[in-house]
This record gives structure tokens, sequence and C-alpha cells, in this order.
């Protein structure tokens, strides 16, 4: 087994899930008021055959498919989640229309520690969204913020190894 925490040796907990950015393209500034990501998974299903002579159903890796990740965020006047959900399909003066140009964007999500230094990054590909809710239910005797949220589809998502593990202060 190797060390958990190799450059920080007194760490023992591990990272919590509320410290985190998310960036669109090549961006270097997050995207606003991001409070919760979706889980990145992905699913290898079997597939099973029979062989000649043999009682045992054989299993063989079947195709890879990546699951949607959602976005949440707070509505503020940021456009970046309507802007990019409009690239799939926008109604102008009642006509559909698309942007393939700009449809799909690399996505990267970093997990941050405590003292919010990047300590894991995923680099997810060819996003795009298949679903953008642009208001939530309106209630006025709720207690609650407007939250707007997309769906991205991807084509696979891998962690970005070159980012190691900072030392803690």
């Amino acid at each position: 087994m190797g060390q958990i925490f190799p450059a920080n040796l007194n760490r023992f907990s591990p990272y919590a899930t509320y410290r985190f950015l998310v960036y669109f393209g090549k961006s270097t500034t997050p995207v606003a008021a991001v409070s919760k990501v979706g889980a990145i998974k992905r699913s290898s299903p079997p597939i099973e055959y029979k062989e000649g002579g043999n009682a045992i159903i054989l299993k063989s890796l079947g195709r890879t498919t990546y699951d949607p990740i959602q976005l949440d965020r707070g509505i503020t006047q940021d456009a970046d989640f309507a802007t990019w959900a409009n690239y799939a399909q926008l109604l102008d003066q009642g006509a559909p229309s698309t942007s393939l140009a700009n449809l799909r964007r690399e996505i990267s999500i970093v997990l941050l520690n405590e003292e919010a230094q990047p300590v894991l990054r995923y680099l997810v590909h060819r996003c795009w969204v298949s679903e953008f809710q642009a208001l939530p239910e309106l209630d006025a005797g709720a207690n609650a913020i407007a939250i707007e949220h997309i769906k991205m589809e991807n084509e696979g998502w891998e962690r970005d190894m070159s980012l190691t593990e900072p030392v803690e202060k």
C-alpha cells in the first residue's frame, strides 16, 4: 500500500467535497457561482458469451459509456450557462438555430484542499449541453436561492496526472 498523502505526512483526512472550481475551455477564470458538480462516472458493461463445452458463461469488456455531468449554480448576471446552452438550440424569431462550431467544450473540474490549493484536476472532453434549466420553480413562500443547471454530455474524462499534491502550509 502506498502513502495516502506522500507530500503531507501529517495529513490523514481525505479531501472535502465543498471546495472546487470549474473552468470552461482554456479559460483561467472559473465559472461563476457553481454550487454543485454531479458525479464523474463511467461504466463498461460486460458482454456475456458461451463457449462450446464450457459450462461457465464467459464475460468480456463491453463499450465504455460516460454518464452526463450536471452543474448547478446560483443565478447571477453571468451568462456562461445560457450562452453555452444556446449553442445547442436557440429560437431566433421562432425558428431553431444551432451552432455546431461552438457546441462542444473541454471542461476542467478542480478539487481544492482546505487551503484552496488545487489537489486533483479532471479534464472532461467534448462536452455539450443536453439539458438546461434557466429558471427554477419560483415560490414566494420559499426561502431559497434561485438555481440554474445544465446537464453536460461528454465523450470521456481523465485525471490530469501532471497536477501533484501540493505541500500544505
